[in-house]
């Protein structure tokens, strides 16, 4: 399989689930204000989690431009990324629909915690394939780094999800602001490299 294929299928399903999401989003009844505000939750639940898929499709992206040649573990590490993506849209109108409650705020976390478990699953492999001597080694050690600061902090989403709603949306949108751009090490260190 060649990296194009992989980035190719990846990029098909992150817009499924984009897709998916936004078909959960239903229009209300009627044309105030008013009938809005039932449906805030959902679109605050949808901008979140847009927002995270978004983050990863680019990351996803810049990881992928490090890789030279796909084998069987990246294959199954990336499915297993997708995987725990997929389940996003069920996590995200869990969590729109029922007001952002406690329970359904610790799933999404979860969810997010082992979306992001595979990320790094995914970028370990690819730094066990990176040669020792190779300048890439540098920026994706990072990445790894900011990867388990993540894990941690959705780790804490779900505990603060139990003890006030916003501690968790609030690590929600700390760990997307972290990760918002993806690195520019990499794009340098290929730059300098070609």
């Amino acid at each position: 399989m060649t990296k194009t294929r992989l980035e190719a299928f990846s990029d098909g399903v992150l817009a499924i689930i984009i897709t998916i999401m936004v078909l959960e989003l239903k229009p209300p009844h009627g044309t105030s204000w008013e009938v809005i505000k039932p449906i805030i939750p959902d679109l605050i639940s949808y901008v979140i989690s847009f927002c995270l898929i978004g983050i990863y499709w680019g990351n996803h992206h810049h990881l992928l431009q490090t890789v030279t040649q796909v084998n069987s573990k990246m294959i199954w590490a990336n499915l297993h990324l997708l995987f725990w993506l997929s389940l996003t849209p069920f996590v995200t109108a869990w969590m729109g629909e029922n007001n952002f409650s406690p329970i359904t705020i610790a799933a999404y976390a979860g969810i997010q915690l082992l979306a992001g478990l595979a990320y790094y699953i995914l970028l370990t492999v690819i730094m066990n394939m990176t040669p020792k001597n190779s300048p890439l080694l540098i920026p994706l050690q990072k990445q790894a780094k900011k990867g388990l600061t993540s894990f941690l902090l959705f780790a804490a989403a779900i505990v603060g999800a139990f003890i006030n709603s916003w501690i968790s949306v609030i690590i929600f949108v700390l760990v997307a602001v972290s990760w918002w751009m993806p690195d520019r090490n990499i794009e340098k260190t290929i730059e300098k490299t070609d």
